[in-house]
């Protein structure tokens, strides 16, 4: 049986002894490191490292507390995190399904973490799936004129459900900021990798059209500013004039799977550490 860890994320100006002062802490309370990693952005100045450990015998609470008054005077910038809490999921969909049903059977095969415990979408198509995976399905349609009725009913259900994470699975609906600022580095979008260069609607068939030789998937967290957020993952794979639009779509949704995939088991195992609108995931 894996035993209970916790993580800590940090981030703080570099200086020498930092490595040294984190490990000796955690050595004093009594924490056996199981992984330790960091990395120094040297443009920036900036230290950041994820140190895992276990928790037997350790009262997290005391921990943080006495982390917290030697965090302090050396300008950290910290969380801890417990392998325990359960990070409770909540997915956003429209009529594209791949992503949706890719995400729920990791689930049920246990390849991911957490858990889902809501679909919403703006359209119909896919509560028959959900359901047959055992979640609730929640429809909330787009009219003209009352979009922010359509979000107003969306944020109560992750209120209700008490959503830790969002997963925008190919979810064709603009969050206006106000949504974005509730859920700070804990929404997750998932598109191609065309932007800026074809935007708007039908980007498979600009990039046929232009004869691209890649084509690629994004994963970034959600911020006010459209697809400008922090990358967590990307990917690409190669095509060639014998490809038609169909097998770019093909070939791109299967991308969007894996890299979303990836993304979202670099959150749930807290392996992200996101600073100046860009991130350090330590694998």
């Amino acid at each position: 049986m894996n035993k209970a860890t916790a993580t800590l994320l940090i981030i703080c100006p570099d200086r020498p002894g930092l490595v040294a002062s984190v490990s000796t802490f955690l050595f004093e309370e009594g924490a056996n490191i199981l992984h330790a990693d960091q990395h120094v952005d040297q443009e920036e100045n900036l230290f950041l490292q994820r140190v895992e450990f276990e928790t037997d015998g350790i009262d997290l609470d005391e921990l943080e507390a006495r982390f917290g008054a030697m965090a302090g005077p050396m300008g950290m910038r910290w969380s801890l995190r417990r392998s325990t809490r359960d990070t409770k999921v909540a997915i956003l969909v429209s009529r594209q399904g791949h992503c949706l049903t890719d995400l729920l059977a990791r689930w049920q095969m246990e390849e991911l973490s957490g858990h889902p415990v809501a679909v919403i979408s703006n359209h119909p198509e896919h509560e028959d799936l959900v359901t047959h995976f055992g979640l609730p399905y929640h429809h909330f349609p787009v009219t003209q004129g009352a979009k922010s009725l359509q979000e107003g009913q969306v944020l109560e259900v992750l209120e209700d459900v008490g959503a830790d994470l969002i997963i925008l699975a190919r979810y064709m609906q603009i969050l206006s900021p106000g949504f974005v600022e509730r859920y700070p580095n804990r929404i997750i979008n998932i598109h191609h990798s065309f932007l800026p260069a074809f935007a708007g609607g039908r980007p498979y068939h600009q990039a046929h059209e232009r004869g691209v030789k890649v084509i690629g998937a994004t994963a970034h967290y959600v911020t006010a500013e459209l697809d400008q957020g922090p990358i967590i993952d990307q990917d690409v794979t190669r095509i060639s004039h014998r490809d038609s639009v169909p097998d770019l779509v093909q070939k791109g949704r299967d991308l969007e799977k894996v890299v979303l995939a990836r993304a979202v088991r670099a959150h749930l195992e807290n392996q992200i550490l996101v600073y100046r609108n860009r991130t350090v995931v330590f694998a």
